[in-house]
């Protein structure tokens, strides 16, 4: 959006059911120059962590929200000028509070029954050093005519000095109701205070022009019955003529306080993607009868196959022919015989699919996060198609360069956690979907094979362990067996007719 000859820079709105976002990391400071589309900062989500470009070409004239704040989506966060020296001319915030303060005139004349005037709003301007003092002090039982005046002159200080820490202190202030007036309340932090009973004027907030933030209300219920203590202190300061009842969160449901550090500790705040896989993971095991099935597969063949293709796609397609992809091409077919595993529980009713939308479970760095992609339409590529869409989405949610849609609208998930060694795992099911299949270390082991003459007899060869996770509501043990079972086949049977 334009102010003027500036653009502004807002909070995007990443996903549907996306509310707000962390600023994890500005790119450019004040006064620095930036293009069209380049990188600005970086945000994060419960969704997906991404770098936001710059709208416009410029100079970053003002950064509204620090690192660390989070923000409701449309919020303006950043100003970029045209860097011609027209910067300067925005550069006069009073307006806002100016208005603020005019609104909190009519707030406070209003409370007496009269309609504030703009002659009024001037009078309480010039009557500053008066207004501080009515501020600190309880209104005496007096007339309502003398009344009125002072609730005017309450703002004053706000309109006067609006860069000042003062008019902060003020905002906050509740009105007859016990409402903050002009106090934004995002959906998160509003959904919130409903969950846990919290009467949102009760709480301080840090955030611009006293917002209360998502770090607010959650410090504040994690403080338990200790915050409950500043309530009457505030009622105490309000006009004595009955206040309304203040909602009070019950002591039994307040959250248990927080142990602070020991010695050798540290704390570190969660990340809004670490927060939003805590919740996801923790509501996929109460939704989901979790039941996991592994398999052993011989997976020689493939070994061989990889390495002869290997050179070829290097040079031609710039892609590297992994295990994982061959897994994959053999999961979608499979899955076209088994559309329960590709489907999910939508209330009483069983959903299933033509298409199969595969998503893999991608590490972050120094593996503070998982992200999972998801290659769109499966069934309509071939293995070199799969692979190259897998290396793609993976460079892509290292440079945090996903797009909302990157995530979302997964049928079916791999995790592979095999690269690092591991054998064998339970993953947790990514609702709403019905299985999740982990991928282990290929290693060669003595396995028992029949030669040439129908004798048994032993060979090393490269075997990988899969398991399928599965939704019990949905999916039964047999079931999965035979999934598996078919995997197994079709991986073993692989030949170069694959590609």
């Amino acid at each position: 959006m334009a102010t003027g000859t500036a653009v502004d820079v807002v909070m995007p709105q990443m996903g549907v059911s996306v509310s707000e976002g962390t600023i994890t990391k500005w790119l450019k400071s004040e006064g620095e120059e930036i293009a069209a589309d380049e990188a600005l900062l970086e945000i994060s989500t419960d969704k997906v962590d991404t770098e936001i470009p710059s709208p416009a070409s410029g100079v970053v004239q003002q950064i509204l929200a620090q690192e660390g704040e989070t923000v409701p989506v449309g919020t303006k966060i950043a100003v970029i000028s045209p860097g011609d020296g027209a910067a300067q001319a925005p550069e006069i915030p009073p307006e806002p509070a100016t208005a603020q303060a005019a609104q909190e005139s009519e707030a406070a004349a209003g409370a007496e029954g009269e309609t504030p005037t703009a002659e009024r709003v001037e009078d309480a301007r010039e009557a500053e050093p008066e207004a501080a003092e009515t501020v600190e002090r309880p209104p005496e039982p007096a007339p309502r005519a003398e009344a009125a005046p002072e609730a005017e002159q309450a703002p004053a200080p706000e309109a006067e000095e609006a860069p000042a820490p003062e008019p902060v202190a003020a905002a906050p202030e509740p009105d007859g109701d016990g409402r903050p007036e002009g106090r934004f309340v995002s959906p998160v932090v509003a959904r919130i205070a409903a969950e846990h009973d919290v009467d949102v004027s009760q709480i301080e907030g840090t955030g611009r022009g006293g917002r209360v933030t998502k770090k607010d209300i959650l410090k504040h219920i994690e403080s338990g019955p200790a915050q409950a203590t500043a309530a009457p202190a505030e009622e105490v300061a309000q006009a004595p003529a009955a206040p309304a009842p203040q909602k009070q969160p019950p002591a039994p449901a307040a959250a248990p306080a927080v142990a602070p550090a020991g010695a050798g500790e540290t704390v570190e705040p969660m990340s809004a993607m670490r927060k939003g896989i805590a919740e996801h993971m923790r509501r996929s095991l109460d939704t989901s009868a979790h039941v996991t099935s592994s398999i052993e597969v011989d997976m020689t063949k493939i070994a061989s196959l990889r390495q002869k293709l290997k050179k070829e796609w290097a040079d031609a397609y710039g892609v590297n022919p992994t295990y994982l992809a061959f897994v994959a091409r053999a999961v979608v077919e499979t899955l076209k015989d088994y559309p329960w595993i590709n489907g999910e529980i939508r209330g009483d009713s069983i959903v299933t699919r033509q298409f199969v939308n595969l998503g893999f479970a991608v590490e972050l760095a120094d593996g503070k996060g998982l992200i999972v992609p998801v290659v769109k339409n499966a069934e309509t590529l071939n293995l070199l198609g799969i692979a190259k869409a897998i290396a793609d989405l993976a460079k892509r949610a290292r440079d945090k360069q996903l797009l909302p849609d990157d995530v979302q609208g997964g049928t079916f998930t791999i995790t592979n956690p095999g690269g690092y060694g591991t054998f064998h795992g339970t993953p947790v099911i990514s609702q709403p979907q019905a299985a999740i299949l982990g991928t282990y270390a290929v290693v060669k082991r003595p396995w028992v094979v029949e030669d040439e003459l129908g004798e048994d007899a032993i060979a090393i060869r490269s075997i990988m362990n899969l398991t399928l996770t599965y939704d019990h509501r949905l999916v039964d043990g047999a079931l999965a067996g035979r999934f598996l079972r078919d995997l197994r086949e079709r991986l073993e049977s692989l030949d170069e007719s694959a590609e």
